[in-house]
């Protein structure tokens, strides 16, 4: 035989192997031509179209019309529906025999009524295997269902993937019929594949490299795709490449099957169930062909949506947890967004979703799952071993995409690459496109020991993360905050739903607090259980990581803000009944403070137009026994406050210190915009170069005029012209006995690629300052020395606090910077994909400016950001109720963050706390309610048995260590 010289002609060899097994060339002749036999039509192919998703009983029950293969249908999000009857010829006997369906959407086949596979063209998954080797016991005519969606994998864009969707977008299917299957055609491809994939990631300079290219070259020469008997010499040849064994040294990459499935995103949450359905059936059936199979699964939303949707196949899923091939994964209910939700919301997410887990599976995830987020906060460790896990994935620090094979890059990527020898390789179509195939175990099954290749193992995150333990003390470590460079746009896209988010997180926060109030006062209210772990839950959901972000088509904007919506009404309402059981329903005025501090605010009740001043204590529920104006003119000014004493009441002490907070020759409240193109990730991106196109907003519309003088409020009132279209009007609120002042504002926003932020240049020069995040506070940088602080140009916040100096609070933001002197606080964008009327419309939202002195500890900065986010509750109440306080604590450093009622036991509360001023302190817990234990707990509500609080006559002695959350149970 003659032999070209493979090392001078590599170009001519290696094309000449892609050319035999291409699908697009020579396919008359080659051996791709050959993977498919005999075929024939269907016996009968009818559709039926319907605008909504319905079920298979359903949809059995219509009208099916003869459907001809390239008929288009749709339009976009409609749902389309085959009834297939087919006739598998007597002739086939012995063969493999597919239903080949290839169509544009995504499919599901459905069988006797349920779901046996899903169809994806984008994912490889192209045909339904009506037979592995047809017999004669097997039935010959089948009927089959297929639930066509009308979207693609990654939704509808028109022009682009992230684009709004196409509505008037068509579909069809075109080809739909009975093949033979030719098995050992797909086995020797797979050889071919895998063999010009070497060639490819090895290079030119590896001898591994070029012998791959001469066995495959030798293969050609062998294999003559008209006749299968020359198939396994050739075979051979690549067999006895891939059996060449690696050293014990050679690096081990942990191999495990994922789908990750966005719970929405181009797409809305409805089409997600059926997303989860799709895939998860069709790891289903590839776990009862490979029981070597392992396969990851996040999100137990998702679980939640297949058990009430497709019941039968959450049975199977139970049946391989117990198996430990379906693994589930990330002890959350969805992977939420890292920086967003607050404190007790991300302990919420582990909350529900480690309960969820072990109630269904039996099982307790060790490991947090994260693999795409745009961010991380640097509270998540202590929050996730309060949670029982120990382990952290991600991939989107370096922005890697799921790794296909082979697994070179994988290897290539790693960065402790001598210090530790392995790593993962997560494979599969995600998104709705069903996971691993069969083709991607082949091709692993021929890698997994094969010479100047990583070893591959079919691998449980248990197993990697237990190996990466034993080497842990030779591993780099990063000590600081992980921040992603990307998606810093979302922590200002779509800011109704951002509002929504803290408002409920706030609402919910109350309804639980006064409902384990009134359930100490009267023994005979039922705890809401039920109701609020369904509310938690949706707020929980609209804490996705393309949700919260902005990231998301309109639908699913729309979809969030109904759930907000329902949150609001339903825990107004819970909220409402929870007041009446504590305060015995009157026609008094009284007012419930959620928080565990003394407010002293004023109050503006509008259908009387009068102001009030509350003197409350603890968290509490009480009347509003004083009323009363006052009388002398209050100035809107940067001053400084010293902390009122309310016992001199009702005089109230004069502002002392007064320090202009502005730096020199500069406008605080200056509003500016922004030219707002980024590269591509239009609702994710800010780039950096859009700072240098500031403009600021100075056309006035309506000049400043005094709306309120005297009394207890002052405020004026002004209104700005951003464009021809957007309108800024905005009233400044100073209110007697309140250390900061107010900018209540509203923005007519009509803009396209454009960025609204307010400016504060303050007298204050720092080289850091201090952000709110979940539990605590981070000091950053306020200057751009580096390249890494270069590309912190826009940072994620709840509140900001510069400290001795200015703080900026805000009740609904999270986009902040400061450089230099100047705080900037992020107000709204106008990106126009996906979703191309983002932040269209009216917004109302408040942030406030804080002079003090001293540290913003001292200053009580923290509790001031508090009291802007949650509003005192004005209710209804006896006239002859008396106040009273259920906690107190003696140091303001300590944040009683959280009471509810603990999910296990209805006598038992759940209190949770934190060290908020980065100190070591120890706090007394005061309680007026009639506590009996009290034990330290994890996050998850889990009593230690070794750790009973200290309970004295003055309350609970309790030990923090900075930022420090310590979780209680109170029996009582």
């Amino acid at each position: 035989m003659y032999h070209q010289p493979v090392l001078k002609n590599r170009r001519t060899v290696l094309e000449r192997a892609e050319k035999f097994i291409s699908d697009v060339y020579f396919t008359d002749c080659n051996l791709r031509g050959r993977l498919y036999g005999y075929s024939c039509p269907l016996e009968s192919l009818a559709s039926f179209l319907c605008p909504k998703r319905i079920t298979f009983t359903e949809a059995s029950k219509q009208n099916f019309a003869p459907y001809k293969v390239g008929d288009t249908f749709g339009p976009t999000w409609w749902t389309c529906w085959f009834k297939i009857t087919l006739s598998i010829p007597e002739s086939w006997r012995g063969k493999e025999v597919h239903l080949l369906w290839e169509s544009d959407g995504e499919a599901m086949v459905w069988r006797d009524g349920q779901p046996v596979q899903g169809l994806t063209k984008d994912g490889e998954k192209t045909s339904y295997v009506l037979s592995d080797c047809l017999r004669d016991e097997d039935p010959h005519r089948v009927m089959l269902y297929v639930e066509m969606a009308c979207n693609g994998l990654f939704g509808a864009g028109q022009g682009s993937m992230i684009a709004a969707p196409d509505p008037n977008r068509r579909f069809s299917v075109q080809r739909a019929e009975l093949v033979v299957f030719n098995r050992d055609v797909r086995e020797l491809l797979t050889d071919f594949e895998m063999l010009v994939d070497i060639v490819k990631e090895l290079g030119e300079g590896e001898q591994r490299s070029y012998q791959a290219l001469f066995t495959v070259n030798e293969m050609v020469n062998l294999c003559d795709p008209s006749d299968p008997s020359s198939f396994s010499e050739a075979r051979s040849l690549a067999h006895s490449f891939f059996s060449q064994r690696n050293g014990e040294s050679q690096h081990t990459v942990h191999a495990m099957g994922h789908c990750h499935i966005d719970s929405a995103w181009l797409w809305p949450y409805e089409e997600t169930i059926r997303k989860c359905g799709r895939s998860w059936v069709t790891v289903i059936r590839l776990m009862e062909k490979n029981p070597e199979f392992v396969f990851t699964c996040s999100q137990a939303q998702q679980f939640q949506w297949v058990k009430s949707w497709y019941p039968g196949l959450f049975s199977e899923i139970q049946k391989y947890v117990k198996k430990g091939q379906f693994i589930p994964v990330g002890g959350t209910w969805v992977e939420m967004d890292g920086n967003l939700p607050s404190g007790e919301s991300m302990v919420r997410q582990f909350l529900e979703g480690q309960r969820f887990f072990d109630q269904e599976f039996g099982i307790h995830c060790k490991e947090f799952w994260l693999p795409d987020t745009f961010g991380y906060s640097a509270q998540l460790p202590q929050i996730m071993q309060g949670c029982g896990i120990t382990n952290f994935l991600t991939q989107k620090l370096s922005w890697n995409l799921v790794n296909t094979f082979p697994v070179m890059k994988t290897v290539k990527n790693n960065k402790d690459k001598g210090r530790a020898n392995h790593s993962a390789a997560l494979f599969g179509f995600g998104d709705g496109g069903g996971g691993p195939t069969q083709l991607m175990l082949d091709r692993l099954h021929r890698i997994k020991d094969s010479d100047g290749l990583p070893k591959v193992l079919i691998s449980s995150p248990d197993q990697l993360f237990s190996l990466l333990h034993a080497d842990s003390a030779l591993l780099c470590t990063w000590t600081g905050e992980l921040f992603l460079e990307l998606h810093n746009g979302t922590y200002t896209t779509q800011a109704q739903i951002k509002q929504g988010n803290r408002q409920c997180e706030s609402l919910l926060h109350d309804v639980e607090m006064a409902s384990c109030l009134a359930l100490c006062q009267d023994r005979t209210f039922e705890y809401p259980t039920e109701k609020l772990k369904q509310l938690w839950r949706l707020l929980l959901l609209n804490q996705f990581h393309d949700v919260i972000p902005g990231s998301c088509i309109e639908m699913v904007v729309e979809d969030a803000l109904r759930y907000y919506e329902d949150i609001r009404s339903d825990g107004a309402a819970l909220l409402h009944n929870a007041c009446g059981a504590l305060g015995s329903k009157g026609n008094a005025a009284g007012v419930f403070n959620s928080l565990p501090w003394e407010r002293n605010e004023v109050i503006q009740i509008e259908d009387e137009n009068i102001y009030v001043v509350t003197l409350l204590t603890t968290t509490s529920y009480l009347m509003l026994w004083y009323l009363w104006q006052y009388t002398r003119e209050v100035q809107i000014e940067d001053v400084v406050y010293n902390s009122c004493d309310i016992n001199k009441l009702p005089s109230i002490a004069p502002f002392v210190g007064f320090r202009e907070a502005m730096a020199d020759s500069s406008q605080g409240n200056q509003f500016v915009m922004f030219d707002d193109v980024p590269l591509y990730w239009d609702a994710w991106d800010v780039m950096d170069y859009h700072l240098q196109t500031r403009k600021p907003v100075q056309e006035v519309v309506h000049p400043v005029r005094v709306v309120s003088s005297g009394g207890l409020r002052g405020s004026v009132s002004f209104s700005l012209r951003i464009s021809e279209k957007s309108i800024i009007t905005q009233e400044i609120v100073m209110d007697a006995m309140c250390p900061y002042i107010k900018f209540n504002t509203e923005v007519k926003w009509a803009e396209s690629h454009k960025f609204l932020k307010v400016e504060f240049p303050v007298r204050v020069h720092s080289s850091n300052a201090t952000y709110e995040i979940q539990f605590g506070h981070l000091q950053r940088p306020t200057h751009r020395n580096t390249s890494w602080d270069w590309a912190r140009f826009e940072w994620c916040c709840f509140n900001d606090q510069h400290n001795f100096g200015v703080a900026l609070l805000n009740d609904c933001k999270y986009g902040y910077s400061v450089h230099k002197n100047t705080m900037t606080l992020s107000l709204l964008r106008a990106p126009k994909a996906p979703d191309a009327n983002a932040d269209m419309g009216t917004h109302h939202f408040t942030y406030a400016i804080m002079p003090h002195s001293g540290s913003f500890q001292d200053a009580s900065v923290i509790q001031c950001a508090y009291n802007l986010n949650f509003p005192l509750r004005l209710i209804q109440c006896s006239p002859d109720i008396v106040p009273w306080s259920a906690f107190s604590i003696n140091t303001e450093a300590v944040i009683l963050e959280t009471i509810k009622q603990a999910e296990d036991s209805k006598g038992t509360l759940v209190l949770r706390l934190y060290e908020s001023h980065g100190s070591s302190v120890t706090a007394t817990l005061s309680t007026s309610l009639p506590v009996r234990e009290a034990w330290h707990c994890d996050l998850l509500e889990k009593q230690d048995p070794t750790r009973p609080a200290c309970i004295t006559s003055e309350g609970v002695t309790l030990n923090f260590s900075p930022f420090q959350i310590v979780s209680l149970l109170l029996v009582l």
